[in-house]
């Protein structure tokens, strides 16, 4: 494998990284598709740039399938690989787009899991007694308020916060950021939290939620605490972070059928993601159906 081609990928990553202001963890993941197909090709003896064509590329996503990799990771790669050729010629490297003639297996849909709203309610309706208990509950709120990433609340800071004006500014994928309103029950308890958060020894003075030792609080840290929460109020289910933004998502297209509204509410650049709530919307119209329909009913 020749300087050249090492240094077009590191070049190519770091225009992903200034123009599109990409994750260090995304990027990783484009790193590790480039070597899987870089690897393929030294297996072939193909010699790149020159041999790469659709027939290739074709062989390369046959061999991830047959390898095991699931599809959805196969279209990752192979898209990938079609925004680095297109990189490429700009760069005028090669003449065209070998991964555009070739399409990748066709993923499985997987709806993403949601609480129902006396789920929810259990949920958050915890009897805080310690600053702990208290952030924890404001977390919970505040996911389920406002749609928020698990990286953006993380990473709010006290002046992203407007409490009296019930709003939040929050810093999504790409650095853009966003304004979103805060719901009443998630204000207070954000209120409650903040009397409380002084007991903690504070470290990080702008960081709105904070560990018990005074730092940031981490991902992780909130995931389990969310978990616990989840066993310790009777939901049967696993629950995360994730799940409660997907529940304010879908809670939301029900009650409103938005679309755009909540796409914008939830940070995403194209509508297509946020289109899967209309399923998760139809499967809660056909229940709703098969429930009070006098010809769906059983006899």
């Amino acid at each position: 494998m020749g300087r050249s081609i090492h240094s077009d990928i590191e070049n190519y990553l770091e225009t992903l990284r200034v123009e599109r202001q990409l994750s260090s963890h995304t990027l990783k993941a484009y790193k590790r598709d480039f070597d899987l197909f870089v690897n393929f090709c030294d297996a072939k003896s193909l010699i790149l740039w020159q041999g790469l064509n659709s027939h290739v590329v074709r062989q390369f996503s046959a061999n991830m399938h047959a390898t095991g990799l699931n599809p959805k990771s196969i279209q990752r790669t192979l898209s990938a690989g079609r925004g680095l050729c297109q990189y490429l010629i700009r760069e005028r490297q090669i003449q065209s787009n070998p991964f555009d003639d070739v399409r990748a297996p066709k993923a499985q849909r997987r709806l993403p899991k949601t609480l129902s709203v006396d789920q929810v309610t259990s949920l958050v309706e915890i009897k805080a007694d310690d600053p702990l208990s208290y952030r924890d509950k404001a977390i919970m709120e505040l996911f389920y308020s406002s749609g928020l990433r698990l990286s953006e609340l993380c990473n709010l800071n006290l002046n992203d916060l407007n409490l009296p004006d019930g709003m939040l500014r929050v810093t999504g994928k790409g650095n853009k950021t966003r304004d979103l309103p805060l719901g009443r029950m998630a204000n207070q308890a954000i209120r409650d939290w903040m009397l409380q958060r002084n007991e903690l020894p504070l470290k990080d003075f702008e960081a709105v939620f904070i560990s018990k030792n005074g730092t940031r609080i981490r991902p992780r840290t909130i995931q389990q605490r969310v978990k616990m929460w989840g066993t310790r109020q009777g939901i049967e289910i696993p629950v995360s972070p994730h799940m409660l933004r997907h529940s304010f998502a879908s809670h939301l297209l029900e009650s409103s059928g938005e679309l755009r509204s909540v796409q914008e509410l939830l940070g995403h650049s194209n509508i297509s993601t946020t289109q899967i709530y209309t399923h998760l919307d139809f499967q809660h119209l056909a229940q709703v159906y098969d429930d009070a329909h006098p010809r769906a009913k059983k006899k």
